[in-house]
């Protein structure tokens, strides 16, 4: 059955894809069928295999041990404004955010992670034949977020085509930031948190693929990374790293207090009104989408409201709603809708990367606005077949 399901997703993603592609006849299947493949194997290794559980369990310990070591920091200068025993979010899944960082931050001080970033989407883009660029940013992405990525690329920004800035917004949106990976961690299973990053990079390429194909000559493929001309301390680049994640912190917090709130109001007026919450329509809406993914009829509602939660808000307010009912659902309504969850794809990351985009090149910055929902569009697609594939194993 799960097999049924896997072409049912994938049929639902390609019939969403295909009406909207720019040149249908430029598609290229074989890099798609390569990166499909790959995802399988990848998701296959990570959840089915010895060297997977492995792998998860020692990434899991490692964010878990991160945030333990980030938290006796907090607990430094908050520990009295705690109640005993109580957890309170700000202070011990945001502000964590800080110490993770600070160790983003020497990775890159010390060219650990632009080497990896680097090679990594050198070796990808042999074998999916898609240019470096596009690469680069699928893998850079997944460390950096989607703000920072754009700042290692600035000087390609001006000449790539419209149709390559809709690939690297692509996986920007579906991307999310090392930073914050030990926040979701706490609210995630984090065998689906690692799944889903590992994904998520090609599932951006595969919909981009479809919806903008085009071909690539040699003096296009080229990768120009922005070194920085004046390298700050060492320093420095902790106190300036610090002051990044808790910006991260502070902003998620006060994106919580918005949404969590506006959220509530809608659901208040639509129960009044209609009797019947406004997460309760949504999860109508998007239940025949969850159940081709795999989700069981019986749990299409309140799955596809929890996905449809995460476009509207972001995905903290729905990762909150989903630990709420997590325990009602099936394990694999649980893996799926936990993968589906692990990606910028909202309203709100329109502004923020053509607002990124826009601080770099004020004119490409109105071509991403403009293209904005489409952006939306493919990079929810691209969450969508990510989870997808996930329920294939579960």
């Amino acid at each position: 059955m799960n097999a049924v399901f896997l072409l049912t997703g994938l049929l639902l993603v390609f019939g969403l894809s295909w009406p909207v592609s720019f040149d249908r006849k430029q598609i290229k299947f074989k890099p798609i069928l390569i990166m499909l493949l790959i995802q399988i194997a990848s998701a296959f290794v990570l959840l089915n295999t010895k060297a997977g559980v492995v792998f998860i369990g020692f990434v899991s310990k490692a964010f878990g041990k991160l945030m333990e070591l980030g938290i006796n920091g907090v607990d430094f200068v908050f520990g009295g404004m705690e109640n005993e025993g109580a957890s309170t979010f700000f202070l011990d899944v945001l502000l964590p955010i800080i110490f993770i960082s600070i160790l983003v931050g020497i990775l890159n001080h010390f060219k650990i992670l632009p080497f990896i970033i680097k090679y990594v989407g050198l070796g990808l883009s042999k074998l999916n034949g898609m240019g470096r660029l596009e690469n680069y940013f699928a893998v850079s992405s997944a460390f950096l977020g989607q703000s920072e990525v754009f700042l290692t690329t600035k000087k390609q920004l001006a000449t790539v085509s419209p149709q390559r800035l809709y690939t690297l917004s692509t996986s920007a949106m579906s991307s999310v930031s090392l930073a914050i990976v030990g926040s979701y961690m706490t609210m995630l299973e984090p065998k689906y948190v690692v799944a889903a990053i590992v994904l998520n990079m090609l599932s951006a390429l595969i919909i981009a693929n479809i919806f903008n194909p085009y071909d690539l000559n040699r003096e296009e493929d080229t990768l120009i990374v922005e070194e920085e001309k004046k390298k700050p301390s060492f320093f420095q680049m902790i106190s300036e790293s610090i002051m990044d994640g808790f910006k991260i912190a502070v902003i998620v917090a006060a994106m919580l207090i918005g949404f969590i709130a506006l959220m509530n109001l809608i659901n208040y007026l639509f129960t009044v009104i209609f009797h019947l919450s406004f997460q309760a329509v949504l999860g109508y809406i998007f239940a025949p989408v969850a159940f081709l993914m795999g989700i069981p009829l019986d749990e299409t509602v309140k799955a596809g409201g929890i996905m449809a939660t995460k476009i509207v808000t972001n995905e903290f307010v729905a990762m909150l709603d989903f630990k709420e009912v997590a325990a009602e659902l099936s394990s694999k309504t649980v893996g799926i809708v936990s993968v589906f969850l692990v990606s910028f794809a909202n309203f709100g990351s329109i502004g923020i990367i053509a607002g990124s985009v826009k601080a770099l090149n004020e004119k490409r910055g109105d071509e991403v606005a403009k293209f904005g929902m489409r952006l939306l569009y493919g990079s929810t697609l691209a969450s969508v077949l990510s989870a997808t594939i996930i329920g294939f194993f579960l």
